[in-house]
């Protein structure tokens, strides 16, 4: 199909079994692996009638170039040891229209057999579209192995009882200053900070003379400002639909709150010198090049920019500050939950059994190890038992004591208006925010459309989606 032509692909042929196959990074690739890759036998047996076979694999393409590599090197490991045939496909999942083209796939029977996707972005939609098979086999097979997965994802990876996603990682997601601009303002290092308290803080740093600035968030389209936006929205109190995902509750007198702080940090005179030039027109990868360039104070990221910073050695690392999250007048602590890529397998798949051994496989061990390092603190184990499998999950970076934390925090997260987080999944909660309608509105609101008319606006387009997701307003 055409649009495969958009997706860089990486094909695994495997020739042999070699009982513990170990891997070496080689060609063009940038970085030495820092982990052996082993197949263990049991792995190889339970592969044994599947030799010879093949299948097709679709990943979410990580914001690190050195984590896809490694995953590459985990899949042809697998490939080389049970002597069967994987292609690897990556695919950008901030295009917008990522989900139209693989349930195309799915429908005319030319999808890949596993994928994996962020469960809190992507699950929903696939499963309301019928795409996706039950996988929960593999699910308990894996909790007996491994314990418990992270808490989010019993809340959007299971539908009416049943396991339709496998979880694979949990992906770090935080905040993040400059310390030492911090330190150097006598400002105070803590775990978390109001929104107000973080815009001000971010104008402090500020020093534009010094190619200094504090606020590095855009709101311009791309994952990182959706989930700033929404973000902020629901700590003042606000939501996008009901707890139950069935119907847009958007247009609230919490949610035009939030989006009048958010619009006056972007148009207000006084907060101009914390301005980046050019956040206006931010996509996703812009916040990272400016944390490695050392000019931004504040970001709110995966943590791409951490790994990266740390992996290649970068300065700003040592001066990182990794924090929780913003808290906002309707919550007492930050509404941060995180979420995991997980693995599917499309309906229509022709090699299922060797996609679930996949999928197994590389959920643990030096599969995973081996992209973790290779990005710290942005691909973390996704089950209790794996923290506890390798001396780096524990003492590998102080980061990781809190991104546990969060993996196995008790929820709901509430709010005072009612609100609990996660909220049952929605196909109509995800499809708004993948169509970009959070920051639409904000754009909106910065060229000057009040924010009570923005939000107005924007609620009445997500009934339009939830209604063509079958959710009737």
């Amino acid at each position: 199909m055409t649009q495969r032509s958009e997706w860089s692909r990486r094909k695994f042929l495997g020739t042999s079994a070699l009982g513990i196959l170990s891997l070496s990074a080689c060609g063009s690739q940038a970085a030495a692996p820092q982990v052996q890759v082993d197949v263990p036998q049991g792995v190889i047996d339970a592969a044994s009638g599947l030799r010879g076979s093949s299948m097709g694999m679709l990943s979410q393409k990580l914001y690190s170039e050195s984590a896809n590599a490694a995953l590459d090197r985990s899949i042809q490991a697998f490939a080389g040891a049970t002597g069967t045939t994987i292609e690897n496909s990556l695919v950008q999942a901030d295009s917008g229209d990522m989900v139209a083209k693989t349930d195309a796939e799915v429908k005319a029977g030319n999808a890949r057999d596993l994928a994996f996707f962020t469960d809190s972005r992507f699950i929903a939609q696939f499963h309301n579209l019928g795409d996706l098979t039950d996988v929960t086999d593999v699910v308990e097979e894996l909790r007996a192995q491994f314990g418990e997965p992270a808490a989010e994802t019993k809340n959007y990876c299971v539908f009416d009882g049943r396991w339709y996603a496998i979880p694979y990682h949990f992906i770090g997601v935080g905040s993040f200053f400059r310390k030492d601009w911090l330190q150097g303002k006598g400002i105070e290092l803590k775990d978390a900070y109001t929104w107000e308290e973080l815009r001000d803080i971010a104008l402090e740093i500020s020093d534009p003379a010094q190619r200094r600035f504090g606020w590095g968030q855009t709101v311009n389209r791309s994952g990182d400002a959706n989930g700033f936006i929404e973000n902020v929205i629901n700590t003042y109190g606000g939501a996008i639909s009901s707890n139950d995902g069935l119907k847009v509750e958007f247009n609230s007198p919490e949610t035009v709150a939030a989006v009048t702080f958010m619009g006056d940090i972007y148009t207000n005179p006084k907060y101009k010198p914390m301005l980046p030039p050019g956040i206006e027109s931010w996509t996703d990868s812009s916040n990272n090049e400016n944390w490695l360039a050392g000019i931004i104070g504040f970001t709110r990221n995966q943590y791409s920019v951490y790994a990266d910073s740390k992996t290649k050695q970068n300065p700003v690392y040592a001066n990182t500050h990794p924090f929780i999250d913003g808290i906002g007048p309707a919550s007492d602590r930050p509404i941060t939950f995180g979420q995991s890529q997980a693995f599917v397998v499309f309906k229509g798949a022709k090699n299922p059994d060797l996609a679930k051994q996949v999928a197994k496989y590389l959920a643990s061990g030096t599969p995973l190890l081996g992209v973790a390092k290779e990005a710290p603190g942005l691909v973390n184990p996704a089950w209790d038992k794996v923290w506890d499998s390798d001396p780096y999950y524990t003492s590998g970076d102080p980061a990781f004591s809190a991104l546990r934390k969060i993996t196995q925090q008790p929820l709901p997260l509430t709010t005072s208006t009612g609100y609990a987080f996660p909220q049952t999944p929605s196909s109509g909660q995800q499809a708004s925010v993948a169509a970009y309608l959070l920051t639409d509105m904000m754009q909106s609101v910065v060229q000057g459309t009040p924010p009570a008319e923005a939000v107005a606006t924007a609620h009445d387009r997500m009934v339009q989606i939830f209604e063509q997701q079958g959710l009737r307003q």
